[in-house]
């Protein structure tokens, strides 16, 4: 009896001793199908399918796509090279992201996460079918492997991203580890989760990772490469032992048996292309294209459909981008000034028909946007950094230079340009805006990837001789060398687009952390090095809900926009689609997602479409036989006429 009371004792005490030394976030409970970042998830264990999901969907046809632009590699991961995009359908991450969640992922490669509460570190269970497309088993060595050769071979990129991650360890074969460093980054194992894209190891001894290649590499996704034109087509076709076409977050995915992709040189050419049914699908990004290229026959005769779609996710920002590394762009009110240059409201009426919203937010379009003054929880953030931001940040709604209205004018927005680049010491000489300090003229250079942006450029260059500012704009089509400036931050300024983002957080250090600055190959385009928006941004990773994350999310946007780091341009809320009338979609659409995955090639509407082709083609071959016989009449008459004269 004694005994036995002992020994409960001493058990009680070793129990009350691991809890002090190990605490409750060191433990966590078994293995979940999924991870929301704040909050609960929406699919519950043993979910059937994501409800923008048609189990039913037709899996078969072909489906033909079209990229403007060339490529050169296979390998979408390293920094050589102008990679296909394509060849995304070719890897997989350990999880799959929800469509109609803010920031939620469910198991795809592994059937399970684990995570303690304070996040220091997660461990994935692998599904035991899980399979390379050679037939070998997908193992936790090659998970170790994937972040080793990415961070080590791949974009500097990765490196940067995850330089939280301490060590990753072999708990099994089917069991794999990250241990994180550093101030707690909730986002970091939803991150590994679905942006790590897994390699095999086995296939890679004897490779170089970080050369190019036409080579198409193995993964686990849920098509191969079936034919390569180098630069100019790619064809996936679906792998029919596709391991992972049954479960839950891909049902009703993946549909097409063949997607077929060429690449066109021009945007002009590959309109023409659609037209004539060349390809199948296009997703419309010209305001022109949209108001006045979609009139012809067959959109008429309802065998393309043309679509806008919206969504509900937040606009992103695409501007004109400084250079932040030139000298003359780091004057905070220089950048200011120019930005009264760009008259929107000229160019939306003149050029987009109306089609565009301004853009005056980072996040546009959601909750995240800061388009109201600051509150208290805002202001008492801000008061700490008083002294090393802006101070309309404090008081000030953002809004970017306007010509609309009685009072407003592209010459008054011109006079007050001049008036804050006098007071910055700029001075005009001779119609040339020249710096008083240094006799230097101001001037410099844009750098375009289509010719289709030079119409929206051109007025700016106008506007900006008003000011004596001379302004040079240079268009690189060929992707490889546009894509090497970009990299080594060869340019003055440079369109860029910050994508849409539902929840912030890593990916912002990527685009204004001061590490990437200086980093080749960096998202950092303009060059940015703010002590305070690293912090923010540090603040912002570390939300602990999204109350947290919408307050950043507003702070960031609002120090971003007032320091003048791009000239903000345009955007619209919903997606302009275009197809030709023999697919069908899902009755329920994703709310942050176009969703494209899910559609599905449709017989009975295909066969509506082969009428008329088959019409038109035999027309085609009717006059094509009409040239033929009169080039062969012509033929007779001249042998005919050419002997006579001979004779």
């Amino acid at each position: 009896m004694d005994m036995n009371f002992n020994f409960k004792k001493k058990f009680l005490i070793i129990i009350l001793s691991v809890s002090i030394f190990f605490p409750k976030s060191s433990f966590c409970e078994e293995y979940n199908h999924g991870i929301a970042m704040h909050g609960d998830l929406k699919y519950k264990n043993n979910f059937l399918n994501f409800d923008y999901a048609d189990p039913k969907a037709f899996s078969g046809g072909k489906i033909k796509l079209s990229s403007i632009g060339t490529f050169d590699n296979l390998n979408p991961y390293i920094l050589k090279g102008v990679a296909a995009w394509q060849m995304s359908y070719l890897f997989e991450t350990l999880m799959k992201s929800s469509s109609d969640e803010a920031f939620s992922q469910y198991g795809l490669l592994a059937e399970g996460i684990k995570v303690p509460n304070d996040r220091s570190w997660v461990s994935f269970k692998l599904r035991e079918n899980a399979k390379f497309s050679n037939n070998t088993r997908v193992t936790s060595d090659d998970v170790i492997f994937s972040f080793k050769i990415l961070t080590t071979k791949g974009h500097p990129f990765w490196k940067n991203y995850y330089s939280q991650v301490d060590k990753v360890m072999r708990i099994n074969d089917r069991e794999v580890k990250f241990i994180f460093k550093g101030e707690r980054n909730r986002e970091l194992p939803l991150i590994i989760g679905y942006q790590l894209p897994i390699f095999s190891e086995e296939y890679w001894k004897g490779r170089s990772f970080e050369k190019t290649t036409l080579e198409p590499p193995l993964g686990s996704g849920p098509y191969l490469v079936s034919k390569i034109v180098p630069g100019r087509s790619i064809t996936l076709k679906k792998n029919k032992k596709y391991w992972g076409k049954d479960i839950n977050v891909n049902k009703g995915r993946y549909n097409f048996e063949e997607i077929q992709t060429d690449f066109y040189r021009d945007e002009t050419v590959a309109m023409e292309a659609f037209k004539s049914g060349a390809f199948d699908f296009k997703l419309e990004n010209s305001s022109k294209n949209w108001a006045t290229a979609y009139n012809f026959e067959a959109v008429k005769e309802n065998n393309v459909i043309i679509e806008e779609i919206p969504y509900e996710r937040p606009s992103g920002m695409q501007g004109f981008a400084f250079n932040l590394r030139k000298p003359i762009f780091q004057n905070r009110n220089v950048r200011k000034a120019l930005s009264y240059a760009f008259d929107f409201e000229w160019s939306n009426k003149n050029l987009f028909y109306g089609a565009y919203k301004r853009t005056k937010s980072f996040f546009d379009n959601s909750e995240l946007s800061s388009q109201n003054l600051p509150d208290k929880k805002e202001l008492k953030v801000l008061e700490k950094y008083k002294n090393l931001i802006p101070g309309e940040v404090f008081d000030t709604i953002y809004s970017p230079p306007t010509t609309k209205g009685e009072n407003n004018s592209l010459r008054g927005n011109l006079r007050i340009a001049r008036r804050i680049l006098k007071q910055e010491g700029w001075v005009i000489k001779d119609d040339i805006l020249i710096n008083n300090l240094t006799n230097e003229p101001l001037q410099f250079e844009i750098l375009l990837r289509s010719p289709l942006f030079e119409r929206i450029v051109l007025p700016l260059k106008r506007n900006f001789k008003k000011l004596g500012i001379d302004v040079s704009i240079r268009t690189v089509q060929d992707d490889s060398q546009y894509q090497k400036r970009l990299e080594e931050f060869d340019f003055d300024m440079v369109v860029s687009n910050f994508g849409s983002i539902i929840s912030p957080g890593n990916e912002q250090k990527n685009w204004w952390g001061s590490k990437a600055a200086d980093q080749k190959g960096s998202m950092n385009i303009s060059g940015v090095k703010n002590q305070v928006l690293d912090e923010i941004i540090d603040k912002l990773i570390k939300s602990k809900n999204r109350d947290d994350l919408i307050l950043y999310s507003r702070i960031l946007d609002r120090i971003l926009l007032f320091n003048y780091y791009l000239i903000p341009q345009f955007h619209i809320d919903h997606y302009r689609v275009a197809y030709w009338n023999k697919f069908s979609r899902p009755s329920v659409g994703p709310k942050y997602d176009l969703g494209f995955d899910f559609w599905w090639y449709d017989q009975n509407k295909d066969n509506n479409l082969k009428k008329p082709r088959i019409e038109e083609e035999g027309k085609n071959k009717k006059d094509y036989k009409v040239l033929y016989s009169f080039l062969f009449l012509f033929l007779i008459l001249f042998i005919y006429r050419y002997k006579k004269y001979k004779n």
